[in-house]
């Protein structure tokens, strides 16, 4: 190869090096940006760490440098503290912050009013600005879109009740233990027994959300790793984030788990929920709900004589379901397995 050409492979190798640098400095500080909130700081050492939860190796000079940098071209500022805080000016006009489309910001709307409670404190550190940036974006749109949050509202369907009271540093600590896949320790107030507290190292597994209450779906490190246990997050008395790791039980499926139908209480404390063939026999016109949204996949309805029906299901047996039939009364006339009848028509 002749010298010019060589020169030539050269200069395009370092170009298409420096587009590269180029272009993976630009994703960089766009991310910087995105997380800037509005009104509050936020430290260089937290946007690093941010940064490196999505992967971003980068150090906390070079998050710095392009702090300064970004500061040349848009309203940002910092408050010159040691560490630097960093954030948008005050009067920063709403085309200079990252753009959000107004589907983009019903979304978030959303998510904040219904999902807030269940994301963890470090994850909302790092969408909080996206809150934010939803709400200018809405106020400053004349559009249906910007009055859909208001004309979307979410009722339960049972009796309404008010959350019970979550001791909010234990729920700090559980849910960046399940973000972080660790231990906690933790002091639990067991139901209905107020002087007695229980200290516990248990494994989060998943959390769950049923009806008023959130549930941490976890093991016990002093039991077998496959017994699954639920416990009632506005329980927990404290908890701290240990070093070690969670353990898991093989398999696990948060899914299935829900699907077993642990979640709506065993009949026996110690005896785990099982399945059944659920027969319920009634007059059809009161069996619309079955006709409208089936009890189970595999439900059947038949229709005996003089508009009477039987309803078939597999369903868990559980204590969910035992008051879910009494809501019902007189209107189911048998009911199978008689084990059942018997439990629904206990005083």
């Amino acid at each position: 190869m002749s010298n010019t050409k060589k020169s030539v492979a050269k200069k395009s190798s370092t170009v298409a090096s420096q587009d590269k640098e180029t272009g993976n400095s630009l994703y960089r500080q766009w991310q910087i940006l995105s997380r800037l909130p509005n009104g509050k700081w936020i430290g260089t050492r937290d946007l690093q760490q941010q940064l490196e939860r999505e992967g971003i190796q980068i150090s906390l000079r070079t998050v710095q440098r392009d702090l300064n940098q970004i500061a040349e071209r848009f309203p940002i500022e910092n408050n010159g503290a040691t560490p630097q805080g960093w954030r948008w000016k005050t009067d920063a006009p709403l085309q200079s912050l990252p753009h959000m489309s107004s589907s983009q910001a019903v979304t978030f709307m959303m998510v904040e009013e219904h999902l807030r409670h269940l994301l963890p404190p470090s994850l909302l550190d790092e969408i909080n600005p996206w809150f934010d940036l939803a709400r200018r974006s809405l106020s400053s749109q004349q559009n249906n879109v910007r009055q859909w949050v208001n004309r979307v509202r979410i009722i339960p369907a049972t009796q309404p009740l008010i959350p019970p009271v979550v001791n909010r540093k234990a729920q700090q600590v559980i849910y960046e233990a399940l973000l972080q896949d660790r231990q906690i320790e933790c002091i639990y107030g067991r139901r209905n027994q107020q002087n007695e507290e229980k200290t516990y190292i248990l494994n989060p597994l998943a959390l769950v959300q049923r009806g008023a209450v959130i549930y941490l779906v976890c093991t016990r490190d002093d039991k077998n790793i496959n017994a699954i246990q639920t416990f009632a997050l506005h329980r927990f008395k404290s908890a701290t984030l240990m070093e070690s790791r969670a353990l898991h039980p093989i398999k696990f499926d948060i899914d299935a788990f829900i699907e077993s139908g642990t979640l709506g209480f065993r009949i026996q404390p110690d005896q785990p929920t099982t399945p059944i063939r659920l027969k319920l026999t009634m007059h059809k016109t009161n069996a619309g709900t079955f006709y409208e949204s089936k009890l189970s996949k595999d439900q059947k309805i038949s229709e005996l004589n003089n508009d009477i029906i039987q309803i078939e299901a597999t369903v868990p047996l559980n204590s969910q379901l035992i008051w879910w039939l009494r809501g019902f009364g007189k209107k189911i006339t048998a009911i199978e397995p008689s084990e059942v009848q018997q439990l629904v028509h206990e005083i």
